[in-house]
C-alpha cells in the first residue's frame, strides 16, 4: 500500500537537473537563509552534506576535462547551522560551503588531465600496459589536504585522530574541540575544519594501526551507539584478498584488528553492526585478478566483474578485541549472489529454529547484479542528455533495487569454518524501492520499523522523491514535487516523542524550475512539509550527510 504526498500529478519530471551535476556555487563565510515555515527548536544543530562540485573544468591547455561518472565528482561540503530560537525569534539557518578538492581542481586546470585512481574515469588507451604499471608504482608527490577527493561520507571525532590527522595515543583520545573528516571507499581520511570546512590534513587507516595497509575500505564505517567505538574493514588486494576488520575505541583512541581472513576481493561500500557482532557481507562486486586489474584500468569499475555463480558470503566477527576475550571470526553464511551499496541496520533476536541460540536479522538495499554501477555515468543521468531519456523509456529492471531482509540463523557459540545458508526472509516489490536508506539513530543495532530514503521510479532521469517505508506492515509513504530533486534524508529525533518516527527529516532539494536549492524539513511521521530554508544557489547532487545536535559532542558515522 502506498500513500502519495505530492504537489503535482505530472508523471514526468521534465525540469532540467543539469545544474545539480555541475555546481559552481560556494559561500565561504556563513550567510543567513530565508526560512519558510517553522523549524522545530529541537532540530537546532549542524547538518553537514557532501555534494558535487564542478563537472566541467576549462584548463590552461585549451581543453575541457569532464567528469563522466557521478562517483568521480569533485568533492564539496555544505554546512547548515540550525540556530536555536532566542526569546520570541524563530529558528534561524545559516549556510556556508567549500569545494574541499579545490587543490585537485587547480591541478586539473593546469595539467589539462585527471590523474590518479578514480571510480570510473577513462584513461588514454594508447598508453602501454608497462607505462600504466610504471605510473602506479612511481612514488606520488606529497599531496596537500585539498588535493584529495574524498567527500562521500563524513565523521565527527573519529577515535584516535587529531584535528589534522595525526595519531593520538590513549591519553589523547579526546580533544577539546570537535574534529571532522571526509571519507570514501579507501583507506584515507581528509580532515576538515568543522566551521570553515577548509581541508587541514590527511590520515590513513595505517595511522590508526600498522597492519591496516590495504587501500580498500568502506565509506560507511559503523559506530556503536553505546560506546561510540567505530568499526570498518581494510582490504589488501591479492590473488586472494586479505580482509582485516578493525575497531577504533572511542574511550582509549586505540585501534584493534578483530579478525583477519582471506576471501575474494570485492567493492564493499558498507557493512553491518549488531549488539555483539560485526557482519561483513562480501557480495558479488569482485575485482578481476585479485585487484591487479586496477593497475591497468586505473579505475575501480572497469576492474570489477560480476560473478553470479559464486555465492555472497557473510562473515560474522566478535566485536571484542582478542585482548578482551574476543573470538575473532565466528561464522560464515552464504546466500545467492546479489549486489548492494547500502546496508540499513542489523539486530539480534532469539533464534527462530534453535532454542537458546541467537539469529542476526539484516536489512539492506539489494540489486540483482552490478548493472546499476553503469547507470551512474553522467550521460545516463543529466536531463539534457538524449541517452538519459532513452534510459527512462527502456529502464533496465536490474538497475532498480529492492528492500531485502536476511536472517543469519543460530550464531554459533564457538568459531566454525563451514558456511551455513542464510535466509532471504523478505524481498520488496521494485515499485517500493528506495536508496540512500536511513533510520532513527536510536534504533541502530535494535529492531527498527521505519526506514527513509530517496526514490528513483523512472519519472525523471534522476531521483524523484523521498520515501518512508514501514517494515512491519510494508506500507510506503512518499513526498515529491514536480521538478524538485531531493537528496538523502537525515532523521532528527524529537526528544519529547516516544515514537520511532517522532521527529523531522532534513533533505537538500534542488528546485529545478527556479534553479536554486533549499533545505527541506519534513515531519517524519506524516511526510508533510514543515519548513524550508532557501539557498541562493545550486547545491550539487551528493551522497550523504552528518547531523550533530547542538548538545551532542559528535557522532562517528
Amino acid at each position: 500500500m502506498v500513500t502519495e504526498i505530492k504537489e503535482s500529478t505530472s508523471h514526468y519530471n521534465d525540469w532540467p537537473n543539469t545544474l545539480g551535476f555541475d555546481a559552481h556555487y560556494e559561500e565561504r563565510k556563513p550567510v543567513e537563509l530565508r526560512v519558510e515555515g517553522n523549524i522545530p527548536a529541537y532540530a537546532a544543530g549542524t547538518l553537514f552534506r557532501t555534494g558535487m562540485g564542478p563537472r566541467k573544468i576549462s584548463t590552461s591547455k585549451g581543453n575541457v576535462v569532464t567528469i563522466n561518472h557521478w562517483f568521480d565528482n569533485l568533492g564539496q561540503v555544505h554546512r547548515f547551522q540550525i540556530h536555536a530560537p532566542q526569546a520570541d525569534s524563530p529558528v534561524r539557518v545559516t549556510y556556508n560551503s567549500r569545494l574541499t578538492s579545490d587543490g585537485l581542481f587547480e591541478k586539473i586546470r593546469k595539467t589539462g588531465k585527471l590523474d590518479g585512481f578514480t571510480f570510473a574515469a577513462k584513461y588514454d588507451p594508447c598508453k602501454s600496459f608497462f607505462q600504466k604499471v610504471q605510473s602506479v608504482f612511481h612514488q606520488e608527490e606529497q599531496r596537500a589536504p585539498n588535493e584529495l577527493n574524498s567527500a562521500v561520507t563524513m565523521s565527527a571525532n573519529f577515535p584516535g585522530l587529531s584535528s589534522t590527522g595525526q595519531k593520538l595515543n590513549g591519553t589523547q583520545s579526546s580533544t577539546a574541540s570537535m574534529t571532522l573528516c571526509n571519507k570514501t571507499d579507501a583507506n584515507m581520511f581528509q580532515m576538515l575544519d568543522p566551521e570553515t570546512l577548509e581541508p587541514v590534513g590527511i590520515a590513513y587507516q595505517s595511522t590508526l594501526h600498522p597492519e591496516l595497509t590495504g587501500i580498500g575500505s568502506g565509506a560507511h564505517a559503523k559506530s556503536d551507539p553505546e560506546t561510540g567505538d567505530v568499526f570498518n574493514y581494510n582490504l589488501d588486494f591479492g590473488r586472494t584478498g586479505t580482509y582485516r576488520v578493525f575497531r577504533a575505541s572511542a574511550s582509549t583512541g586505540t585501534t584493534s584488528v578483530l579478525a583477519k581472513f582471506s576471501h575474494t576481493p570485492a567493492y564493499l561500500h558498507s557493512m553491518f553492526l549488531t549488539e555483539h557482532y560485526v557482519v561483513l557481507c562480501v557480495w558479488n562486486s569482485f575485482y578481476k585478478a585479485g585487484g591487479a586489474s586496477i593497475l591497468w584500468t586505473r579505475n575501480l569499475l572497469d576492474a570489477m566483474t560480476w560473478n553470479g555463480t559464486q555465492p555472497a558470503t557473510w562473515f560474522v566477527i566478535d566485536k571484542r578485541s582478542i585482548e578482551e576475550g574476543g573470538r575473532g571470526l565466528i561464522a560464515k553464511y552464504e546466500t545467492d549472489a546479489f549486489y548492494c551499496f547500502h546496508t540499513i541496520n542489523a539486530y539480534e533476536e532469539p533464534s527462530s529454529t534453535h532454542e537458546g541460540s541467537t539469529d542476526i536479522v539484516a536489512d539492506l538495499i539489494g540489486y540483482d547484479n552490478m548493472d546499476v554501477l553503469h547507470r551512474f555515468y553522467m550521460e545516463n543521468l543529466v536531463s539534457d542528455s538524449s541517452k538519459a531519456h532513452e534510459c527512462i523509456k527502456t529502464l533496465n529492471p536490474d538497475v532498480v533495487p529492492t528492500y531485502r531482509r536476511y536472517r543469519l540463523p543460530s550464531i554459533p557459540a564457538s568459531p566454525q569454518s563451514i558456511a551455513t545458508k542464510a535466509v532471504l526472509e523478505y524481498n520488496s516489490d521494485k515499485a517500493d524501492a528506495f536508496e540512500l536508506p536511513v533510520i532513527n539513530s536510536k534504533m541502530v543495532t535494535k529492531k527498527h520499523r521505519y526506514m527513509y530514503g530517496v526514490s528513483d521510479t523512472g519519472k525523471s532521469t534522476f531521483l524523484d522523491g523521498l520515501v518512508k517505508y514501514d517494515a512491519q506492515n510494508h506500507l510506503v509513504a512518499r513526498w515529491s514535487k514536480h521538478g524538485h530533486t531531493a537528496g538523502e534524508p537525515i532523521f532528527v529525533q524529537d526528544p519529547e516523542s516516544s515514537e520511532e518516527d517522532g521527529g523531522v527529516l532534513l533533505s537538500v532539494v534542488l528546485d529545478g524550475p527556479k534553479g536554486k536549492s533549499y533545505l527541506l524539513v519534513l515531519d517524519a511521521g506524516t511526510m508533510q512539509e514543515v519548513a524550508r530554508a532557501h539557498v541562493d544557489g545550486v547545491i550539487g547532487f551528493g551522497f550523504h550527510g552528518l547531523y550533530l545536535n547542538s548538545k551532542a559532542q559528535g557522532l562517528h558515522l
